[in-house]
């Protein structure tokens, strides 16, 4: 079974490169990525009115990234990274990445204190009618000492809460990335809808 679709066949693709200093790349990572159930349940609620009323509630505009990745959570019924970083330190406080802290829906549950990077508009394209591209971009200043092997991009609040939940829409484990300050990390996510 091809679990990078599911009935709203929305795909996705995955691009991680390393970027340096002398303005040389080095992609480590190029694949699907599995779109995760919280994409239809964000969808649902924007279909049948029964979420949010701002449409920007429904803004693929947040992401996570992980130390605690594998192949087991590669399925559409996963909710959440296997080992989110859990503070602003984890992401680096020199860091270019803006965070906000908030609650993330997990199978049904309200979980608070949820770290989130946010996706700056500047950095979400529309490529055609039906793609959409988002450039995660870790500075030299973000993530250093961590292992990272996991990314996770979110809705940001598809029940018009109150206060924002967020719920997971796509997920991609990769090998492991020892994050260090002679480089940045670039993650191009294309989401086909």
């Amino acid at each position: 079974m091809d679990t990078s679709r599911n009935k709203f066949n929305i795909t996705g693709h995955l691009q991680i490169a390393k970027s340096y200093s002398d303005g040389s790349e080095e992609i480590v990572f190029d694949d699907h990525n599995i779109i995760v159930s919280g994409m239809g349940v964000g969808l649902s609620y924007l279909f049948s009115a029964s979420g949010s009323t701002n449409i920007l509630d429904y803004q693929i505009d947040r992401f996570q990234l992980g130390t605690l990745g594998s192949v087991s959570l590669e399925f559409s019924t996963t909710a959440e990274l296997g080992q989110a970083l859990a503070t602003i330190a984890e992401y680096g406080t020199n860091s270019n990445l803006f965070l906000e802290t908030t609650t993330q829906i997990v199978n049904g549950v309200d979980e608070a204190n949820k770290i989130f990077a946010l996706i700056p508009q500047s950095k979400i394209t529309r490529i055609n009618d039906n793609s959409v591209r988002y450039t995660l971009v870790l500075n030299e200043d973000a993530c250093n000492n961590k292992t990272l092997n996991e990314v996770g991009l979110f809705m940001k609040n598809p029940t018009g809460s109150a206060v924002t939940k967020s719920i997971l829409v796509a997920y991609r484990y990769f090998s492991d990335i020892s994050k260090t300050d002679e480089f940045s990390l670039i993650f191009r996510w294309t989401i086909n809808f």
